[in-house]
């Protein structure tokens, strides 16, 4: 009877440890599951994560090469502003110059107008003066300083200045009659503007 109670002791002993490592097992599984689990979410998160970083570093990219594209449009239209100043500078250099010299040039043709051709004790004056007009418009072309003188064309008004209008049935209106004072350019600029009488119907 000992006996038979000691093996049904033994048996019994035995399934109870059969139970207990089942449950260890079953324990050990969900503590698995669980670390898998979390390490899944983790992973999801990380993820996440990464997906978001690499939209705002692409879209911080983006920004940076627009602003590196304007940065580099200014640059070059600063260079194209410098370089067309530069080029004004050097052609309106003379432009102060100039304007002090074409009233020079006046005063001598008015002098040329004012000798007498027929008297021979001018003549001597008349060459002189006839030869200084000739350098002075030797220089002006040289430096391109060009003169208006508009008589018979049709009035400009971005080189000419109307002084005062005429009846005048044999040319059309609007065209110069006389010229009282030419005018002067300067690399096709206006340094002054032709004084002009024109013709009106």
């Amino acid at each position: 009877m000992k006996q038979f109670h000691s093996e049904r002791n033994s048996e019994m002993s035995k399934k109870d440890n059969q139970k207990s490592d089942k449950a260890k097992e079953f324990t050990e599984s969900i503590e698995e599951n669980d670390k898998d689990s979390v390490v899944d979410e983790r992973a999801c998160e990380t993820d996440d994560i990464e997906s978001s970083d690499i939209e705002k570093l692409k879209t911080e990219r983006d920004e940076n090469n627009d602003q590196l594209l304007r940065m580099q449009a200014e640059l070059q239209n600063m260079r194209r502003r410098s370089e067309r100043d530069v080029e004004n500078a050097h052609k309106f250099a003379l432009e102060k110059f100039s304007n002090e010299l074409v009233p020079v040039l006046d005063d001598v043709e008015r002098a040329f107008a004012a000798t007498d051709a027929s008297d021979e004790s001018q003549m001597a004056l008349r060459e002189g003066l006839e030869l200084t007009i000739k350098n002075f418009i030797g220089v002006f072309k040289k430096f391109n300083i060009e003169c208006v003188d508009p008589k018979g064309e049709p009035f400009d008004a971005e080189l000419h200045q109307a002084v005062s209008m005429q009846v005048n049935e044999d040319v059309e209106p609007g065209t110069v009659l006389d010229v009282f004072q030419k005018g002067y350019t300067l690399n096709h600029r206006l340094l002054r503007p032709a004084m002009v009488v024109v013709s009106k119907s």
